[in-house]
């Protein structure tokens, strides 16, 4: 009986010797993972333009180079590949792929393609040619593009006529923009389809809207001499602006004799839209880049916020020689004194003695801050080329807010940040000015709050009528609001002239740099400007 126990073990074990045997050999023979799987990493790898990991996947030593040149050269933005399904037989695979290379300035090229494997080494690996990046790469060849580009296309003022010849007036070009060589940069930055030394858009609209305006060229993707792909190109497409050329020649007409740096800029209340702007000095765009403290045409933003909180036009105020907020002492322009008034005639008179106490005492500095902020202060001037942003920061004491209540102290606006208040003032809401009219808004209107307009026209009117803009000349039906805006150190300080209004659909905003006073010399050049207008208008 034991003999037979004995029998029973030894062939038990040698079952298992045999089974354990056979195992190995399987273990040492399966060929591991799959062509999908291998291909997958590759592209993936292919997709974030790691070489290193490609290189991994290959079943023997390659240079990957070749996918460098072809992104440089190409301008390749993102490569995305979807692959298909594996074919599979005898230790070698196939593995299709769709790659679509999205190239800059140009659009995407997709073609298809596969991918060679074999097993090395018990892996299935990349089994790597040049056709493994495309199927007509019989060697490394270098990458190159040839293009063939539309006639550019034209830019226009809202009547359609050409504004980018170069006959426009200086102003115009300032805001159109000129045709310049590209450089190496510019190549870098535009995309690869461009060549330095090719004309390109430089400054203003030209830049700004460079690839609406160039199209994109009919362009040959090639290796060597072989292409392997051509791309069809699309026309520019026109861009059309708001300038309206009677509203623009009146402009100039207005400043163009002035012996001082004049600027004005016109804007249509209902939509937003400019309707000119003129420098009468060349250079600095002094019209939407000019940083300048607005002076008392800020008191009608500073009037929009107390007519909110309650204060009517007939309401009783006071208007002395002095007053004092926040230990700053505050004097009127030429140290005028009214004594009582009514809040019309404070605004018509341009009383700071008025307007930086009524501020303390019913806005603070929260709600100034607010009110300005809804007539575009603080808000970037998005017109389709760069133009400075309007800026009030919050007072930190009372006397801060006493100084900004009649537009000095930290605020700094141009022209175009003026006209858009005069446009709000007119139509009852604030909107962002733009330049192309066609162009997303990235910003809302602002309605003006309930009831204000009309009170603000009625302010504005007086200061026309009987205030510091009567003997401007301005024509009836103007309504305006002058600004002696200081500048600079010391117990005498200059000053910038403007004067901010509408008349029927024509907003403006007039500066004249160290002008001196608004009224005297701001005012009178709107009166130009308006007399100057169609009467159709």
């Amino acid at each position: 009986m034991g003999r037979t126990r004995t029998i029973v073990i030894v062939s038990t074990a040698a079952v298992v010797a045999v089974g354990a045997a056979a195992g190995g050999a399987y273990y040492l023979l399966h060929t591991r993972g799959t062509p999908g799987e291998t291909a997958q990493r590759f592209t993936a790898a292919w997709q974030a333009g790691d070489q290193a990991r490609m290189s991994a996947e290959l079943a023997a030593p390659r240079e990957l180079a070749l996918y460098g040149r072809l992104r440089e050269a190409l301008g390749v933005e993102s490569t995305r590949v979807t692959l298909g399904q594996p074919r599979e037989g005898d230790d070698r695979a196939t593995v299709p792929y769709t790659v679509t290379h999205r190239l800059k300035n140009l659009g995407d090229w997709t073609y298809d393609g596969e991918l060679a494997l074999k097993v090395a080494d018990r892996h299935w690996k990349v089994d790597w040619s040049p056709a493994a990046a495309h199927p007509r790469l019989t060697s490394e060849a270098e990458f190159s593009l040839r293009t063939k580009w539309p006639e550019r296309a034209p830019i226009v003022d809202a009547d359609g006529e050409r504004i980018d010849t170069g006959e426009a007036g200086g102003s115009v070009q300032q805001l159109v923009g000129f045709l310049d060589k590209a450089t190496k940069k510019d190549v870098r930055r535009l995309g690869s389809a461009y060549r330095a030394g090719q004309a390109i858009g430089r400054g203003g609209l030209q830049q700004t809207f460079e690839k609406r305006l160039a199209g994109t060229p009919t362009t040959e993707i090639r290796a060597g001499e072989t292409t392997l792909e051509t791309i069809e190109g699309e026309e520019g497409q026109a861009l059309t602006t708001s300038l309206d050329s009677r509203v623009q020649d009146a402009a100039v007409t207005a400043v163009k004799d002035l012996d001082k740096p004049a600027s004005l800029v016109a804007i249509r209340p209902g939509t937003g839209e400019i309707l000119a702007v003129v420098n009468n000095r060349g250079g600095f765009n002094r019209a939407v880049d000019g940083r300048y403290p607005p002076g008392s045409t800020f008191k009608a933003v500073t009037a929009v916020g107390l007519l909110a909180e309650g204060l009517r036009p007939g309401d009783t105020v006071t208007c002395p020689k002095y007053a004092t907020v926040g230990g700053l002492r505050i004097r009127n322009s030429e140290r005028a004194a009214y004594g009582k008034v009514t809040f019309q005639d404070s605004f018509a008179y341009s009383c700071n003695t008025s307007f930086a106490p009524l501020a303390q005492q019913r806005l603070g500095a929260d709600k100034l801050l607010e009110t300005a902020e809804l007539v575009g202060f603080n808000t970037a001037m998005d017109i389709g080329l760069p133009a400075t942003e309007p800026s009030l920061p919050r007072a930190e004491s009372d006397a801060e807010l006493a100084a900004e209540s009649f537009g000095q102290g930290r605020i700094t606006a141009s022209p175009l940040s003026m006209a858009s208040v005069a446009a709000a003032l007119a139509d009852g809401t604030w909107r962002p000015p733009t330049l192309v009219p066609d162009q997303p808004r990235k910003v809302q209107p602002r309605p003006l709050p309930d009831g204000v307009t009309k009170d603000m026209h009625a302010l504005m009117a007086a200061v026309v009528t009987k205030g510091t803009a009567k003997a401007a000349g301005l024509p009836a039906g103007t309504r305006g609001k002058t600004g002696t805006a200081e500048y600079g150190t010391g117990p005498e300080l200059d000053s910038h002239a403007w004067f901010i209004g509408f008349k029927d659909d024509v907003a403006f905003a007039v500066v004249v740099e160290g002008g001196g006073g608004g009224g005297k010399v701001a005012a009178p050049v709107a009166a130009d400007f308006l007399r100057a207008l169609p009467s159709s208008r």
